[in-house]
């Protein structure tokens, strides 16, 4: 003979159990805090002497190795050891920021008839290839930032490279993570202004 109250345990074993597997499930990805997201500014102050020129420029998005494909912000704390910061990203992908804050800091030197991403189908009388190389904070020695970007000049539509370029800085990051953010928009500032500058002089100097 089988008691009432076996017959109530039976029905509660199957709530219990489900109980115990729904404490055994992880965490899905994404079901934590939110990370703190982080914004870089466009350049806005060129040299007097800078050409105005009456072409047209398409950006490409940047290439960049895959430890740089996203938007978490990079560490480097030796020559070969990488990790990222927890809690902390950019607001958007590394090299889509860098191609957007080009076509602004080209917008804002007001020396350039039209700018723009190769998706919005822009006739172009130039494309500008960028290779994002390093951008990161760099822990090994003194704590600093360094943003690298090499950049090639296409002339359309013949795609005949007509220059090549090589910008690096490198700007003490202090000991916080907003001191490094800071770091990296002096950093990248100074990328962009050299990129900006070099690209109107080396399209002007081409023969039309």
């Amino acid at each position: 003979m089988i008691r009432h109250g076996s017959r109530t345990g039976l029905r509660l074993l199957p709530i219990a159990l489900l109980l115990l597997a729904a404490a055994c499930v992880p965490k899905l990805p994404g079901s934590g805090k939110p990370p703190t997201l982080y914004e870089l500014t466009p350049k806005s102050t060129f040299s007097a002497d800078l050409p105005h020129v009456n072409w047209q420029l398409v950006i490409e998005v940047p290439s960049a190795p895959s430890s740089l494909q996203s938007n978490r912000i990079m560490v480097r704390e030796t020559e070969t050891k990488i990790s990222f910061v927890k809690d902390a990203a950019w607001a958007d992908r590394a090299p889509s920021l860098i191609q957007t804050l080009l076509v602004e800091s080209f917008e804002n030197s007001g020396r350039i008839i039209a700018v723009g991403r190769e998706s919005i189908g822009l006739r172009s009388d130039f494309v500008l290839k960028t290779d994002l190389r390093e951008f990161q904070i760099e822990q090994y020695g003194q704590r600093q930032v360094r943003v690298r970007v090499n950049v090639k000049l296409v002339q359309m539509p013949e795609r005949l490279i007509v220059g090549g370029f090589n910008s690096n800085h490198v700007v003490p990051a202090g000991e916080t993570l907003e001191s490094a953010v800071t770091a990296f928009d002096v950093a990248l500032g100074k990328v962009l202004k050299d990129i900006v500058e070099w690209t109107l002089q080396t399209g002007a100097a081409q023969p039309g």
